[in-house]
């Protein structure tokens, strides 16, 4: 049986395959499949912005107070959206891909229902164990012991 578990937070991915001794007498193990990271994570909204000529002025109020138009307010939520979109895509295709019978997701809790919500309902019938915790940085066996 082709089983899989997949640790996820808004800044890396990985999946990881489980090996069972078809004899059972060994302990189950398991191996990285893939690893991703999300660059946009890494940089900095003024990175990717800049206050350039034009973009801000300053206004005809008291005490000449900035008045900028076109200003990126909601740019951090947009790209956790982002972020939370591409990690759904690349579990619809792994498990796709993989031809998985079962996986299990551990998500940090401030994202794992949104990263469900934008799963295959196929995809989703296949879960079997969903924990909201960060185990992202955790060792191969802590991982397992949570889904042995």
């Amino acid at each position: 049986m082709n089983e899989i578990i997949i640790v996820a937070d808004l800044g890396h991915m990985k999946a990881l395959r489980i090996i069972k001794d078809p004899l059972g007498l060994e302990s189950p193990k398991i191996e990285l499949i893939k690893s991703l990271s999300f660059i946009d994570t890494h940089s900095k909204p003024s990175d990717k912005f800049s206050d350039a000529a034009g973009r801000f002025y300053m206004g005809s109020g008291k005490k000449g107070t900035a008045a900028g138009f076109g200003e990126p307010h909601n740019i951090e939520s947009e790209v956790e959206k982002r972020l939370i979109k591409q990690v759904a895509e690349e579990i619809n295709a792994l498990i796709v891909l993989e031809n998985c019978e079962r996986w299990h997701l551990s998500a940090d809790r401030s994202i794992n229902n949104q990263i469900i919500e934008k799963l295959d309902p196929s995809i989703i019938a296949k879960l079997k164990k969903n924990i909201t915790a960060n185990l992202i940085k955790s060792t191969k066996a802590k991982i397992l012991s949570h889904f042995a």
